[in-house]
Parts: C-alpha cells; structure tokens; sequence
C-alpha cells in the first residue's frame, strides 16, 4: 500500500546516519524500511488512540531491535547519537498521523539500544 501521507512522503528518513559512515548505507536501507512499514501500518489500521499507535510502534521498536544485530555484524552499533535520531524519526511519524501528544519515550518502549 503507497504513502498517502504528504509529510512522510516528502520526508528524508534517518539522513543522519545515512550522512555519517559509521552507519553502514545497506543497514540504514533496513531502518528505514521499517518507518515506512510503519507508516503503512498506520495508514492502514488508522489507530484512534494513542495506545494503539504505542502497540505499532512497539512492533517497529523490536524490529529495530534485530537490525542492531546488523549494525554490530557491519561494524557498527546503535549507539547514543543514533538512538536519539531514530527516537525524532518515530516522534516524526506520530506528529504527521496527528499524535502529537505521543510520549517519546513510549513510542520505543522495549527499545534495548
């Protein structure tokens, strides 16, 4: 199902780690795949609350939480400065559904990176 949503179309995902080379390209290309699931998701299921969108997010959260295995495999890691950028990528997505009273912290609940 394509992106309807206009912000998240025109929106350059995780293009801090795709600038900075100790975050290999091919991983980032997965990292971003699954904010865009995610927005498809929502798209798609349309949560009316901010517990519904918080059990998307915690999806997206655990596949994150694999693909750090990925980054260790390419020499790399999530670490401090990637946490907190993929931490506004997923404050992103629920501020252009309209969530934008969603808890930063809450959106990666159960995050271990």
């Amino acid at each position: 199902m394509p992106i309807t949503n206009q912000q998240v179309t025109g929106h350059a995902f995780l293009r801090q780690m795709y600038d900075d080379s100790y975050f290999p390209d091919h991983v980032v290309d997965q990292g971003k795949a699954i904010l865009l699931r995610l927005c498809e998701r929502i798209e798609a299921e349309r949560p009316s609350d901010l517990q519904s969108l918080y059990a998307l997010t915690q999806a997206s959260t655990e596949e994150f939480n694999l693909l750090d295995r990925e980054f260790v495999a390419a020499g790399s890691e999530i670490e401090t400065v990637a946490r907190e950028w993929i931490c506004d990528e997923f404050c992103f997505v629920a501020s252009a559904y309209g969530f934008t009273e969603a808890d930063a912290e809450e959106l990666t609940a159960g995050r271990d990176w």
